[in-house]
């Protein structure tokens, strides 16, 4: 192999692994991008503390026509002990919740959607579509967390939620 050719192929290894490197496509199955859960715009929170362990994903609100936020989200207690879900709330207003709201180990509480095992509605509260607002979750053991949830407009996969 002649210098030139030499030169010219390290020229071309170099090219293929600055632009693996710079693209990111290198990075293999590791990658941060690839790292990604979250496949919704609802709220995730892991409750760890004081022997919980309790899930809560895709946690957001729905905006119906009266006025009303309807919970949508699940909750999963993966601690042996058992716990309940005492309330709901946004503003010191407690949502209206009818359905199953002891959390035994592995048993989802879903809110919402064909398996859904609760529902929980704030009435006539004039929830208007693309708002934040600070919601609490209130457990028996695990006791108050907070968090931020946007409320959705009522169409896509929030078409057929009722009040």
């Amino acid at each position: 192999m002649s210098r030139s050719q030499i030169k010219n192929l390290s020229l071309a290894f170099t090219a293929v692994a600055l632009a693996l490197a710079l693209t990111a496509c290198g990075a293999g199955p590791n990658a941060e991008t690839r790292q990604n859960k979250k496949v919704t715009d609802g709220a995730e929170l892991l409750i760890q503390n004081e022997g919980n362990n309790i899930s809560v994903t895709n946690l957001l609100l729905v905006a119906t026509e009266d006025g009303s936020a309807v919970v949508v989200g699940t909750i999963i207690n993966y601690s042996e002990e058992r716990d309940a879900l005492l309330g709901i709330s946004v503003n010191n207003v407690a949502a209206a919740i009818t359905g199953e709201q002891n959390l035994d180990q592995n048993k989802p509480v879903r809110f919402e959607g064909d398996v859904a095992t609760t529902k929980a509605v704030f009435n006539g509260v004039g929830a208007k579509a693309g708002n934040n607002v600070k919601l609490s979750l209130a457990f028996a053991r695990a006791g108050v967390v907070t968090t931020n949830v946007i409320i959705r407009d009522k169409r896509d996969d929030y078409a057929n939620i009722t009040p």
